[in-house]
């Protein structure tokens, strides 16, 4: 079963999920995200992803799950789980 998002967990002001944020946006991948600072429901995934802390970016797509990835690291990981997210 493919993945039908990509969820971004990040927070205002973390320079790392900026980081990410711009590099998806010039990818051309759509994502989906999520302030943890606003959802404590979110805060408990990525609690939940990254070993009790609130590390961000954290970013999940279907069973895939990563803390601090690279751009390349997520389009890699939708490229296997969910292609049909990819741009044509």
């Amino acid at each position: 079963m493919s993945a039908e998002q990509v969820t971004v967990y990040s927070r205002p002001g973390c320079p790392f999920c900026m980081s990410l944020r711009a590099g998806l946006q010039r990818s051309g991948l759509e994502f989906n995200e999520v302030d943890i600072w606003q959802d404590p429901e979110a805060a408990g995934v990525v609690r939940s992803i990254a070993d009790g802390n609130e590390t961000v970016p954290t970013v999940v797509i279907g069973d895939w799950k990563a803390v601090n990835p690279s751009t390349r690291e997520v389009v890699a990981a939708v490229a296997e789980h969910a292609p049909h997210l990819l741009l044509a």
